[in-house]
């Protein structure tokens, strides 16, 4: 145990048994903290699973509404006068906002009141979000309410040096890099599994290109898609693997039967999933980092990825991987050529490729999450030091 312990409320709408990045990475934090002697209790919707209110573990339980047109995610719904009622009788050393919605607006306030210390991430650029949901001409708007949020809070972690410069450029103040680890205790090359790929159809020398994600409109599917069918008209016994769920899955399966899905994955039978595949084809321009892409790295994958966030700290091209020019599809599709050129190093650049995010870790990674929660939950209170009115008091 540290010597300092605290008392901690994370505010997050999605948390596991949900898949996806943010609700992977604030597992991690969580489960971190708590190793380590903090008390860490979430304020959370309720979701399908929830047979209790939280009463055993501590958290708040809240009720939650379906985001519109973003299937399987929720707003969390709260007063912030519930929030000051449970913070005065249980007060926690400090607050940690994962999410921007109506749940983590309340929390805000609610720790404001109170003069409790209040930290937040940026996880999502829900703003690049809105030319595939339909609220492109919202992008402005949402960006002026997410400085607002986050500069009413004592710094915002980010996961690169890449968005930290974008937010800061935009006024945002006080942010600060808290990167990603990676399990490659769990996610390693050693997870291949003839097995697995024989239930695909696939022998141990069949190319199989994998998608592990959200499949969903913002991740640029129609680009991967292109880039496999691209690779199959060089190597025609290639196979395309879906990974994962999401509003895009059904449509993906009517248009292209020869792919194969197999639903969510986790824990080992994620690590064999990706262990089992060769190519890693990920056109997605939404990223704040791109948890998928490093653990396909230590997965011994073959990722092809654009150059920004975890592709450009981790991707050494013709090396490990390949990177194409941000958003340029045409050069996308030109990498999937100088990768089957190649070909003839391919399995030393395999071997680079679980090399390069070996010395990635979670421990490292919470450990400067922990030591930053600590000093900022003994800064003065926040009504004293007038957090986020500095420059800005209005959501305009």
């Amino acid at each position: 145990m540290t010597q300092t312990q605290l008392s901690v409320r994370l505010i997050t709408e999605t948390f596991p048994p949900e898949m996806n990045g943010v609700a992977m990475t604030l597992n991690r934090l969580v489960d971190g903290l708590r190793a380590k002697g903090h008390r860490v209790a979430l304020v959370r919707p309720r979701q399908k699973v929830d047979a209790t209110d939280g009463i055993d573990t501590g958290d708040l339980l809240v009720k939650g509404l379906p985001i519109p047109r973003y299937a399987g995610l929720q707003f969390g719904l709260c007063r912030s006068s519930r929030l000051l009622k449970a913070w005065q009788a249980d007060r926690p050393d400090l607050v940690h906002v994962a999410t921007e919605g109506p749940l983590g607006l309340a929390a805000v306030r609610a720790a404001d009141r109170l003069g409790i210390p209040v930290t937040s991430s940026f996880h999502t650029h829900f703003q690049r979000y809105g030319k595939n949901y339909g609220y492109a001409f919202l992008a402005n708007t949402l960006m002026r309410y997410f400085r607002y949020f986050h500069n009413r809070t004592a710094t915002t972690f980010v996961p690169s040096s890449e968005v930290r410069e974008e937010l800061a450029g935009m006024g945002f103040q006080n942010v600060s890099i808290l990167s990603r680890g990676v399990d490659t205790q769990l996610f390693n090359s050693r997870r291949r599994c003839s097995e697995l790929r024989r239930s695909w159809g696939c022998g141990e020398s069949t190319p199989i290109v994998l998608y592990v994600g959200r499949i969903a409109a913002e991740k640029n599917l129609p680009l991967s898609v292109e880039a496999f069918f691209h690779l199959k008209q060089i190597l025609p016994d290639a196979k395309m693997v879906w990974v994962g769920d999401g509003p895009e899955r059904k449509k993906l399966a009517e248009k292209y039967p020869e792919f194969i899905f197999t639903g969510p994955q986790s824990g080992e039978a994620l690590a064999r999933h990706y262990a089992s595949g060769d190519f890693f084809f990920f056109a997605s321009t939404s990223e704040t980092f791109g948890n998928v892409i490093t653990e396909a790295l230590a997965s011994g994958l073959l990722v092809l990825a654009y150059d920004y966030v975890a592709a450009q700290q981790h991707i050494r091209p013709a090396e490990n991987g390949m990177l194409a020019r941000f958003d340029q599809a045409a050069d996308f599709i030109a990498q999937v050529d100088a990768l089957v050129a190649l070909q003839g190093t391919w399995p030393t650049m395999r071997i680079a490729a679980e090399a390069s995010v070996s010395s990635l870790s979670w421990d490292a990674v919470i450990d400067h999450f922990e030591s930053a929660l600590i000093r900022l939950a003994h800064t003065a209170p926040m009504q004293d030091l007038d957090y986020g009115r500095k420059k800005e008091n209005s959501l305009l």
